[in-house]
């Protein structure tokens, strides 16, 4: 077995050492799942059919990004920020395995921990309290990929953050503009098909809209044929640009880092 399988499983193991943490996490997103779920009830009473969404779509799209808020990581950055500030990331560097794909296998690790912990009780409360839509096997396995892609298009984002502390060396600036347009742009607030005109256009084409409104919208079975294959391909692409950028990033890192004056 190759460096990276034991990579993602030591992140898997890692953050599946703590169970009732992640259970704790998981009750938190139920509750505000909740809140959610009723203040978009009472959008959709005033405006049935908004966005092409039913009452019951809505309130499915509610706890699915709930669901999807550990394994996507929209509220988290990465611990290699803290390892850059403090000069851990030499120790990185020498790993055997490249500092992105090391981390990436990682977070895929952590990911997989924080599906099987978190994101079960969110989808189970809302498809006991409200009216639910299960996708189809064909749709559900569409979605699995499309978990996986938004994943890897949430990895590239904070990654490159992380990168930036190379140069800027306090990430707080920038992880908090990045935390406003994820959770503004991903459709975590509202859903994208809820915003007007060429706002909603322009949100449905940056990454964001990858890691969370492109997977519930899976679920929720929106998307058919050449549709899904797009939507798919829209994440896919976005996830290849920002490897390919963090892969740039790490390379001008290198020849700037210097530890205990080496």
């Amino acid at each position: 077995m190759g460096v990276l399988p034991w990579v993602w499983w030591y992140g898997f193991r890692r953050h599946t050492a703590y169970p009732l943490g992640s259970l704790t996490e998981s009750l938190t997103n139920m509750m505000f799942g909740f809140l959610r779920a009723y203040v978009l009830l009472a959008l959709w009473e005033v405006r049935p059919s908004l966005g092409g969404y039913t009452a019951a779509d809505a309130v499915t799209f509610c706890f699915v990004t709930q669901a999807l808020i550990g394994p996507v990581q929209i509220f988290g950055g990465m611990e290699l920020t803290e390892r850059i500030r403090n000069g851990d990331v030499a120790i990185d560097l020498h790993r055997p395995a490249g500092l992105q794909s090391w981390w990436l296998a990682h977070d895929l690790g952590r990911a997989a921990s924080s599906l099987v912990l978190r994101s079960g009780p969110p989808l189970l409360a809302g498809a006991l309290a409200f009216p639910f839509r299960w996708p189809g096997p064909a749709h559900l396995a569409a979605f699995a990929v499309a978990l996986v892609l938004a994943t890897v298009v949430s990895f590239g984002l904070r990654y490159l953050v992380a990168m930036g502390m190379f140069w800027l060396h306090d990430d707080r600036g920038l992880s908090a503009v990045t935390l406003v347009m994820s959770l503004f742009f991903s459709g975590m607030i509202l859903p994208l098909v809820v915003f007007p005109g060429r706002l909603g256009r322009t949100a449905e084409l940056l990454p964001w809209a990858a890691q969370i409104q492109v997977p519930a919208d899976v679920f929720l079975g929106r998307y058919g044929g050449a549709g899904l294959a797009g939507a798919l391909a829209f994440q896919a692409g976005w996830a290849a640009v920002l490897l390919g950028a963090g892969a740039l990033a790490t390379r001008a890192a290198r020849r700037r880092l210097v530890v205990h004056g080496g």
